[in-house]
């Protein structure tokens, strides 16, 4: 089992097929999952599943809603867009990495978060804390 950072592969296409809308006026909601280290997450995942995703105090199935705090933008010729920070407050909870989805219909698959080894809070704060909002640095870009 592993958990490898990427862009989902299936989002790139669902992008192509104007599947996916980012816009500030739009009805569609994203959402954030975190997972155990027994996941296996990479640039195949296409869909949001509750197979080794994380229990426990604080943390309900499903993850967090998303905010977009930086819609979709250019810099040069990349395309990019950021969320704000998400937490799960007073959360005993372990996990290894996260998957951004877009909830409803399949729960497709949009990225997965690698943290590099497991992150654990206890009766705390475990937050996402995401990359800059710039061409370079922000978690969703298209050069």
């Amino acid at each position: 089992m592993a958990i490898t950072q990427a862009m989902c592969t299936s989002f790139k296409k669902a992008l192509l097929d104007g599947e996916m809308d980012f816009s500030s006026d739009t009805a569609q909601t994203f959402k954030i999952a975190l997972y155990t280290s027994s996941a296996t997450l990479d640039a195949s995942t296409t869909a949001y599943s509750a197979t080794n995703e994380v229990s426990g105090t604080g943390y309900s199935a499903g993850g967090n809603t998303l905010t977009i705090s930086t819609n979709p933008t250019t810099s040069g010729t990349t395309a990019y867009l950021s969320f704000s920070n998400s937490t799960w407050s007073t959360a005993t909870i372990t996990a290894r990495g996260a998957l951004i989805y877009k909830s409803g219909g399949s729960n497709p698959a949009v990225a997965v978060l690698d943290f590099g080894g497991d992150k654990t809070s206890t009766a705390g704060d475990f937050q996402i804390q995401f990359p800059t909002a710039d061409s370079s640095s922000a978690i969703i870009r298209v050069a």
